[in-house]
């Protein structure tokens, strides 16, 4: 009886080791799959600050067409 006891538990010893390492192991990669994806998140987000630079740039420069043109209407009248 004493030797199936100790065969039981190492045997819960080895499911109980295996199941901690599953766990562990997509613990890691659900760990980098969240670095990757906030690399690429700083990407965009950078690019995105980038873009908008360049849109105000041109915002302004139509703000000025815009303000020629009212000019030239004015002076027409």
């Amino acid at each position: 009886m004493t030797g199936a006891v100790i065969a039981i538990t190492i045997v819960l010893i080895l499911v109980g080791g295996v199941t901690t390492s599953v766990v562990a192991y997509f613990r890691l990669q659900r760990h980098r799959a969240d670095a990757v994806v906030m690399a690429e998140y700083h990407r965009l987000a950078e690019e995105a600050v980038a873009n908008q630079a360049v849109v105000q740039e041109q915002l302004a420069r139509l703000g000025d067409r815009v303000k020629a043109v009212e000019s030239l209407l004015r002076s027409v009248d």
